[in-house]
């Protein structure tokens, strides 16, 4: 699994975290979207490698601007995952 981690702009309060979330999930099979408009970030974790360019182009027709993505293997965290 893959996670990105986008810096966005604009998030001011819960909705908007919300609308982020929403057309990430209409546009992407993604397993989990977790917006932080006191972060300003937006974590995504999907099975497979996303198109990069489309995301940003979905989440800037939100009104939102992406400033940064980055891309990593996703590492699981838990009580469990620790050895």
């Amino acid at each position: 699994m893959i996670q990105y981690t986008l810096q966005v702009e604009g998030m001011q309060c819960g909705m908007c975290e919300a609308h982020i979330n929403d057309a990430v999930r209409k546009a992407f099979p993604v397993k989990k979207v977790q917006s932080s408009h006191g972060k300003g970030e937006t974590v995504i974790v999907s099975e497979q490698e996303l198109d990069t360019q489309k995301l940003r182009e979905v989440i800037n027709a939100t009104g939102y601007t992406v400033r940064s993505l980055a891309s990593a293997p996703y590492q699981k965290k838990g009580f469990f995952s620790r050895k």
